[in-house]
């Protein structure tokens, strides 16, 4: 992928979510998601079901400025639209050519979609894109260093806990606009990549 031109968002297709490229067709699904149950957001932002269709816009322009490529969450059980997801923050190769790394991010699930496997198996789609197809040297994670759900979501997944970087980025906390939060940084290298694989595709066989 060259640089300067916009990073995608591909069509991704397992068992149990189909990762579809985020349009303004998937914000009532999204508003619908958003609303089932918000007591697991409490260090993640999610927009309340009025707030989606500026949601969508905006990643739709940080899409369009080549920063983000959003994805919406698809349950193929129901067809219901039960999340969103992300991969952004691409950074290039020191020659310029082709990504080095990217951050998956932005992502949240329904609360009836947590727990299912479908965090696990649409990791698995964006771990497997970027590796495979975009060649990356790394894929990185990040989550308030105070989510300790979240965390072990990221970890049980396979990624690497590598620190905590200090008031490192805006805080997503309610009550905390305009503040500063602790990250806890995780990764996945390319290296690392074919025992993570082994280990995911396993879990989601004993589903």
């Amino acid at each position: 992928m060259p640089v300067g031109s916009v990073l995608e968002a591909p069509l991704l297709e397992g068992s149990l979510v189909r990762l579809e490229p985020l349009g303004r067709r998937h914000a009532a699904g999204l508003a619908a998601a958003a609303e089932e149950d918000r007591g697991s957001y409490g260090f993640t932002w999610v927009p309340a079901a009025a707030e989606v269709p500026a949601y969508v816009d905006k990643q739709l322009a940080r899409a369009a400025a080549g920063r983000l490529a959003p994805f919406a969450q698809v349950d193929r059980a129901s067809g219901r639209v039960v999340g969103a997801t992300a991969f952004w923050d691409p950074r290039p190769w020191p020659d310029g050519e082709g990504l080095c790394a990217v951050e998956v991010g932005f992502t949240w699930l329904a609360a009836s979609a947590q727990g299912t496997g479908l965090n696990t198996e649409a990791k698995y789609l964006l771990f497997r894109h970027a590796f495979e197809q975009w060649g990356v040297a790394r894929v990185d994670l990040k989550t308030d260093a105070r989510n300790g759900r979240s965390r072990t979501a990221v970890e049980r997944v396979g990624a690497r806990f590598e620190g905590v970087l200090r008031n490192w980025s805006a805080s997503w906390a309610p009550g905390e606009q305009g503040r500063l939060r602790d990250s806890a940084i995780f990764s996945v290298t390319a290296e690392e990549w074919p025992e993570v694989r082994a280990g995911l595709e396993r879990r989601l066989a004993a589903r």
